[in-house]
């Protein structure tokens, strides 16, 4: 063999035994503008890019100038359209994103209304599902052609909140038992006011009252006794339905005074859909209002999924604030969302840097649209779940408007043993992070649930005001397996009851006489003072078994001028809520008896939360005279 064929056959075994590195795929950019027929911009238009490949699809909205911009995307065909309410969906146009480059695509939308736009929309859906028609003919039906069909009637929205059927009166000699567990997340207040700031009236699932409620400080009795909160209780006319009465139930936890050590793992969503300004570059600004109440003995890393799951930053003591603001700030938007993806990996983490006796909690940050890996709620609930046994709580802070999935949030942080808040500012991510941080971050007493035994001698019948989502059966009470809320450090929990007296004329649901049995009062009940018996279970942080509280309630009425500032101030709250719900048990209430009985009470108002309330009811007033 010649000294040219040795050297030839030396590099193929050089070749065979070191191969060239295998490279990442490369990935690129497409940006362009949206605007109508006439040349205007569309702000707000759901942009749609799907992948040739694999027919995965990624989706932004555009900005206030109808501009859009996906990062990230991997090379190759693409097709892309767009969608809003009032127009057209742009017919789908073809292009090809190349590596290390960004693509420019504009489209244009057609302005339609009345039935000549469902028409055409239908035409339309057929160009996306590649099933157009010869001479313009109508294609079958699209949902047997496997494209869901675009909101035609709404705006375009894929936002989800659970549906809430408002609970009923109860008899109490029937049912003399209310049983639930207890909510601080305060997320539906700050959702309700992002909608009412945008002169938009909130969908009613968006409400749900009793986190309005919560979301104020009440100036309750501090706790004196053996446990960690302390329980008060008022009852007075209600405003709403002079026939009825109301009670109040306020629980006030303990502060915390030596804080413990904090290992923080923030699960952060860069996805494409979080690109707008309302979701990452608000998450960035509200962990810089975090980093700076954190100390040298915490820790902290930061976990980011969008079409994968990476760690961008190990964990790093609190005191190094520098390396945590880069890590934070060279964050960026762009790709699907493999929620489940990154949910384990933040486990991961915070199990490997487990802190014994101290606060160890993943920080989830996300509009809660996960559709790459485990999307399904049920999936990521038992997920939580296994982890939170093991000592790793779950808090999750909800971004942004458009796909909001307000539902799938709450579900998780209420799984997660954490809270659940909805960030629409960076002054709602102060009050989180800074005026509320040791509420957020410690624990106190965990599985709290309240059962309350009505005397049918005194109440003939009781509504809970909110907690549809958080009822449990009687014998949950009792049951130490039974998950339910949490309290944090200095949290106040606020819960009401609206009662129809005994001897009232009003038919209650079930008042029925029954054919084979009866049921009588007592005599012990009639001779009593008590309207009803507060019991309380709950346990300590890292505690198996559960701890009974009973507190015992006179049935004295107070007069809407004899009742405390706090109580007619919750009361305003509530029937604001039920307003915004159009609930069939608002009664009397009215936008401007709100505002009167909230400019009553506004009181010292350190934080201006109770003037900002006052501001919502006019607004919404005026947006209700519209309407």
């Amino acid at each position: 063999m010649t000294k040219r064929g040795w050297w030839a056959m030396g590099a193929i075994v050089v070749l065979l035994v070191f191969p060239r590195p295998v490279q990442c795929a490369r990935t690129g950019g497409l940006e362009g503008k949206v605007t109508a027929v006439t040349g205007v911009c569309v702000s707000g238009a759901r942009v749609t890019a799907r992948r040739d490949q694999d027919r995965v699809e990624f989706t932004t909205l555009t900005d206030s100038y109808g501009y859009y911009l996906f990062r990230e995307l991997t090379a190759g065909e693409y097709e892309v359209w767009a969608e809003k309410k009032g127009f057209l969906p742009a017919s789908p146009a073809r292009v090809s994103v190349v590596e290390e480059q960004v693509v420019e695509l504009n489209l244009v939308m057609e302005a339609v209304t009345g039935e000549e736009r469902e028409k055409k929309v239908l035409r339309v859906e057929a160009e996306v599902a590649g099933g157009r028609q010869p001479d313009g003919a109508l294609p079958p039906s699209p949902v047997r052609m496997g494209v869901p069909r675009p909101a035609v009637f709404g705006e375009y929205n894929t936002e989800e909140y659970q549906r809430i059927y408002e609970n009923r009166f109860q008899l109490s000699l029937i049912h003399p038992l209310s049983t639930f567990s207890i909510d601080v997340d305060t997320a539906s207040y700050a959702n309700v006011r992002r909608y009412l700031k945008n002169n938009r009236w909130p969908p009613p699932d968006a409400v749900r009252v009793e986190e309005m409620i919560n979301y104020f400080d009440y100036d309750f009795p501090l706790p004196a006794g053996p446990h960690p909160f302390g329980v008060y209780t008022e009852v007075g006319i209600c405003p709403w339905n002079q026939d009825h009465q109301v009670a109040l139930i306020g629980i006030t936890g303990r502060k915390i005074e030596k804080i413990p050590p904090s290992n923080l793992v923030f699960l952060l969503d860069v996805s494409g859909s979080m690109r707008s300004s309302d979701k990452l570059p608000l998450i960035k600004r509200a962990l810089w209002l975090l980093v700076e109440n954190l100390e040298s003995r915490d820790r902290v890393a930061i976990v980011v999924y969008s079409g994968a799951a990476g760690l961008v930053l190990p964990p790093t003591p609190g005191d190094q604030k520098e390396k945590i603001r880069q890590a934070v700030d060279q964050l960026r938007a762009g790709g699907s969302t493999a929620g489940g993806a990154g949910i384990q990996l933040a486990y991961q983490i915070a199990l490997q840097n487990y802190i014994r006796e101290g606060n160890n909690r993943i920080i989830l940050a996300t509009d809660g649209d996960f559709n790459v890996g485990v999307s399904s709620s049920s999936e990521l609930v038992r997920m939580v779940e296994e982890n939170r046994k093991q000592g790793v709580y779950l808090t999750v802070l909800g971004f942004g408007t458009g796909n909001y999935k307000g539902s799938r949030m709450e579900q998780l942080a209420d799984k997660g043993d954490g809270n659940y808040y909805y960030i629409d500012s960076i002054l709602e991510g102060k009050k989180v992070f800074t005026d509320e941080l040791r509420g957020t971050l410690f624990t106190i007493a965990r599985d709290v649930k309240i059962q309350v035994e009505f005397n049918p001698a005194k109440i003939k019948a009781y509504r809970l005001v909110g907690y549809e989502n958080r009822k449990l059966s009687r014998e949950d009470f009792s049951d130490d397996q039974k998950d339910a809320g949490e309290l944090g450090s200095g949290h106040r929990v606020t819960a009401l009851y609206e009662l129809i007296p005994y001897g009232a004329s009003e038919k209650v649901n079930g008042e029925e006489e029954l054919k084979y049995q009866e049921t009588r009062i007592k005599k012990a009940a009639f001779q009593s003072r008590e309207c009803m018996t507060v019991n309380l279970r709950y346990k300590k942080p890292g505690g198996d078994r559960s701890i009974l509280l009973s507190l015992q309630v006179p049935h004295q009425i107070a007069s809407l001028e004899k009742m405390t500032s706090d109580f007619k101030f919750a009361l305003a709250v509530a029937q604001f809520g039920m307003l915004l719900r159009d609930s069939e048990f608002a009664g009397s209430a009215s936008l401007q008896k709100v505002l009167q009985m909230a400019r009553e009470t506004k009181g010292n108002d350190y934080f201006g939360y109770r003037a900002e309330f006052i501001q919502l009811v006019e607004l919404a007033r005026l947006l209700d005279r519209e309407k």
